[in-house]
């Protein structure tokens, strides 16, 4: 299949982007961040798919874009006050918190109990997740160890062999990966600091239970 670039302003490009990613292909897009590559979450084949497009160790995992906060339930077994208090504080934005996983969720998405997961500060990305059901695993539209695909022209020279298409929503605001916040043990540990530093995070009162 030929790679398509769909430019997000015309009318049912986001529709059939997300047509395409619940059909079985990956598909790549926009977000605050940088551009990101996603499969659909129900379909471990895709997944896979998605781990040999980047050249990507299994061992590694690769987190879930959410549409909303509200899909936490959906994919997290629970969720400390702490965890919480960042994601209502941060979200849509550029930060990933590791959290449990629920035991329905695909184990080739992460090689432990963990997951790691987003809400995006990017109407196309939020539209599109929306559209596919809400969770889409991504990770950056780029093979491991290359320079992440900044606009949609460079994720299609990066990954064009392995997608079905490109959902062009112009080049990313922040161009740098997120922080992550491991929230599975208290207090949290932050694995990489990205846009968001560890003094913005330290403004966030978290209740004590």
């Amino acid at each position: 299949m030929q790679s398509k670039l769909l430019n997000a302003d015309q009318t049912g490009a986001i529709e059939e982007a997300a047509r395409l990613l619940k059909s079985g292909h990956l598909i790549a897009f926009p977000t605050d961040t940088l551009y990101g590559v996603g499969a659909d979450i129900l379909n471990a084949q895709a997944i896979q798919q998605l781990y040999v497009a980047k050249g990507r160790s299994l061992k590694k995992g690769i987190p879930v874009l959410l549409s909303d906060i509200g899909k936490l339930e959906d994919i997290v077994r629970q969720t400390p006050d702490f965890a919480l208090s960042l994601a209502q504080k941060f979200w849509p934005g550029p930060l990933t918190l590791i959290l449990p996983k629920q035991d329905h969720i695909p184990g080739i998405i992460s090689p432990d109990d963990n997951v790691a997961v987003r809400v995006p500060d990017n109407d196309v990305a939020r539209k599109f997740i929306r559209a596919a059901g809400g969770m889409v695993v991504t990770s950056s539209a780029n093979r491991s160890g290359e320079p992440p695909a900044l606009n949609a022209q460079e994720a299609l020279a990066a990954l064009g062999d392995s997608i079905a298409a490109v959902l062009d929503g112009g080049r990313v605001v922040l161009g740098v990966a997120s922080t992550i916040v491991d929230c599975t043990i208290s207090p949290p540990r932050i694995l990489r600091e990205g846009p968001l530093s560890t003094e913005d995070l330290s403004l966030v009162k978290v209740k004590e239970t």
